[in-house]
């Protein structure tokens, strides 16, 4: 399966920037007020983008035997995804006020932004690591 890895890993990381490139103008969009943000069409974008998202990151899981419990930085990486999808959540649908969808969407920005620096370094402090500190 490993002759798979790089056209798997390709249309992962593609995914990730076409899912939170989307989920970025969702939130411009609540932002603005405009109700295409949680149009039904745009939110099932977003699920099939999502869906096709996870699937691929099965995949390289299991071609690489590399699961969450046995590498850190991919539990990291896990645990955040959840963070990251609550925040989500209350940024465009649960957030009663302007300022509280403004905040929730940037921690949710902060948060996948982290996840993106965990997975490029394959280590915990992600970006971090980059810069010197690990």
């Amino acid at each position: 399966m490993l002759e798979i890895y790089p056209q798997v890993k390709s249309i992962h990381i593609g995914l990730v920037l076409v899912s939170g490139g989307l989920f970025a103008l969702r939130g411009l969009l609540a932002l603005a007020g405009q109700p295409l943000a949680n149009h039904a069409g745009v939110r099932y974008l977003s699920y099939g983008i999502d869906t096709a998202l996870l699937a691929a990151a099965f995949l390289l899981m299991t071609t690489l035997h590399a699961y969450p419990i046995t590498h850190d930085w991919l539990t990291l990486k896990v645990l955040l995804l959840v963070v990251y999808v609550v925040l989500g959540v209350q940024a465009l649908r649960r957030a009663r006020t302007q300022r509280a969808r403004l905040g929730w969407y940037l921690a949710a920005l902060a948060t996948y932004l982290l996840m993106f620096g965990i997975a490029r370094a394959h280590h915990p402090l992600g970006w971090l690591r980059w810069w010197g500190w690990a």
